[in-house]
């Protein structure tokens, strides 16, 4: 066999296979005994090219795959190793080269890796810092307690969905999410349990008040009875509510006792008003009796017929309320048009009030007589003091 050359190595006539490195020279990578020193050769270049190409696709998963770090940097060192012993002929020191800058390429990306989480861990912080923050909010200040409690729940829902922050970080804020839940849970607990005892207080109040109402459903004093039932319903209106089935059944017993008492109230008072309709047909009956006695002309006869309606009057009894002021006003008339002829005809017939016009009379003429005397004397006095001031003049002159 002769020897083979190639650039990266050569065949020795004995079948010895070299590659040339440059770290160390030459370096054995086989033995070929089975054929020709090209044949040789050409076996070992295709085992280079097969390394060649895993290099080829490394460095492309590295440009275009979400291969991590850890991953590309275990496959360049596996194929590292791969290559520094490899049985191939060829540029084997240029593969190395090509791993050392994928290295290079993995330290950059480790980085930009390492300063995504660090981003990402920021990023799931403030998220789950927030949702602590509001889950602090409602455990604190809440009062809807249905609506509070669904969004403590999408809050923990939102918490798993959030991604991990630094675990010291994770941990802190995990328990005082924790703690806002149970004190929300506390709270929520306490209110309800207060809320059940004013519960039963309304019952206790409520169950009073139907006994109350109840007890008047069939009372006929149905103007106080009625004033009464308005204020058992303020008094139920105020009471609050008790349990929704308990709050229906006592409603509906309360109600039940008020209807019977307002509606036997309507017909007792449909029934009276009839009969006051029936009143007022026969005060006005009474009132046009009363009417026809005017002028007077008889007093006494007309004080006797005047009496007489009255007393009817009295006995018939009441009348609607918007007959009243039209009948009592007219006989009012009437009995005052009575009274002044009663009057008008006792001044004239009593001798006490004769004689003390006739003392007013003589009186006044006498008044009259005086009152003549001193005009008479004023007007002599004036002549006197006339005369008395004409005598001074011409003395002074």
């Amino acid at each position: 066999m002769t020897t083979a050359k190639h650039p990266w190595g050569r065949v020795d006539p004995d079948g010895t296979v070299y590659v040339r490195t440059a770290a160390g020279g030459e370096r054995v990578i086989g033995s070929w005994q089975a054929g020709s020193p090209e044949e040789a050769l050409a076996f070992y270049r295709r085992k280079y090219e097969s390394l060649e190409t895993e290099v080829s696709l490394l460095e492309q998963r590295l440009a275009a795959t979400d291969l991590s770090p850890a991953q590309a940097q275990a496959s360049v060192e596996r194929l590292r190793a791969t290559i520094v012993d490899a049985s191939a002929l060829g540029d084997l020191d240029g593969l190395c080269g090509r791993l050392d800058k994928l290295t290079g390429v993995v330290g950059h990306k480790r980085e930009e890796v390492k300063a995504a989480r660090e981003q990402a861990r920021r990023g799931a912080r403030e998220i789950k810092e927030r949702i602590v923050d509001e889950a602090e909010h409602i455990a604190a200040e809440a009062t809807h307690w249905k609506s509070s409690g669904e969004r403590m729940r999408e809050l923990l829902e939102e918490w798993k969905a959030a991604p991990h922050a630094e675990r010291a970080v994770e941990a802190a804020l995990w328990k005082r999410l924790s703690a806002a839940r149970n004190a929300f849970t506390k709270r929520r607990k306490a209110y309800f349990a207060s809320l059940e005892e004013q519960r039963e207080d309304v019952r206790v109040r409520k169950e009073r008040l139907v006994a109350d109402a109840e007890s008047l459903a069939t009372s006929t004093a149905w103007g106080p009875t009625a004033g009464t039932f308005r204020d058992l319903m303020r008094a139920w209106k105020a009471a609050g509510r008790a349990g929704r089935d308990v709050e229906e059944e006592l409603w509906s017993r309360f109600k039940t006792a008020q209807d019977t008492f307002f509606a036997a109230r309507a017909e007792a008072l449909s029934e009276k008003e009839a009969e006051l309709r029936e009143h007022a047909v026969a005060k006005e009956e009474l009132l046009a009796q009363a009417q026809a006695l005017l002028p007077v002309t008889d007093i006494r006869a007309a004080r006797s017929a005047l009496r007489g309606i009255q007393e009817k009057w009295e006995q018939i009894g009441g009348v609607p309320r918007d007959s009243r002021e039209h009948l009592e006003g007219g006989l009012r008339k009437v009995e005052e048009a009575v009274r002044k002829a009663e009057d008008s005809q006792w001044r004239r017939s009593n001798p006490e009030a004769i004689a003390r016009a006739e003392d007013t009379v003589s009186q006044q003429k006498n008044d009259e007589a005086a009152a003549r005397k001193a005009e008479e004397a004023l007007d002599a006095r004036r002549a006197w003091l006339e005369e008395a001031e004409r005598t001074l003049a011409e003395f002074s002159g």
